[in-house]
C-alpha cells in the first residue's frame, strides 16, 4: 500500500469519475418569480415544457405565510381568515337540533345496551 492513504478519501461514494462535469441529464427549466403583499420574492422552479395554465399564480410564502403572486407591483391580498371553528361546530352546522337529539338517544341506547341496562335512569 502506498504511503497516501486511501484511494477514495475525499470522494463521495458514486459521484463519478474525478473531473467528470456532467452527472445526468439535467432537464429545461424555468424560473418563476412570486412577491408577497411584504415585497418578499421567492423564486420557484418548474419544467420548460410545463403548459402555462399549469404554473400556479399564487403560491404560499415560505419566510411570511402570506400569498405571493407573480406581479410584483400587485401582490395578492391576504383572503379574510376564518374563525377557528371545533369540531361541534362544524357538527351542529350539518345537524339539526332534532337529529342531534334522536342520535344521541341511539347512542345512549347502545351503551346502555352494552352496560345491560335497556331502560334509561333518572
Amino acid at each position: 500500500m502506498s504511503s497516501g492513504g486511501s484511494a477514495i478519501r475525499g470522494s463521495r461514494v458514486g459521484s463519478g469519475p474525478m473531473g467528470e462535469q456532467d452527472h445526468g441529464f439535467h432537464a429545461e427549466r424555468i424560473a418563476v418569480r412570486y412577491w408577497d403583499a411584504l415585497g418578499n420574492e421567492t423564486v420557484r422552479y418548474f419544467a420548460a415544457n410545463l403548459p402555462e395554465e399549469e404554473i400556479p399564480d399564487i403560491i404560499d410564502c415560505p419566510t411570511s405565510g402570506l400569498p405571493a403572486g407573480r406581479d410584483q407591483h400587485n401582490p395578492p391580498a391576504l383572503s379574510k381568515l376564518e374563525p377557528y371553528k371545533t369540531h361541534l361546530a362544524y357538527v351542529k352546522e350539518r345537524r339539526t337540533e332534532e337529529e342531534a337529539a334522536q342520535l344521541l338517544e341511539e347512542a345512549l341506547q347502545q351503551l346502555r345496551k352494552r352496560r345491560g341496562r335497556l331502560t334509561p335512569t333518572n
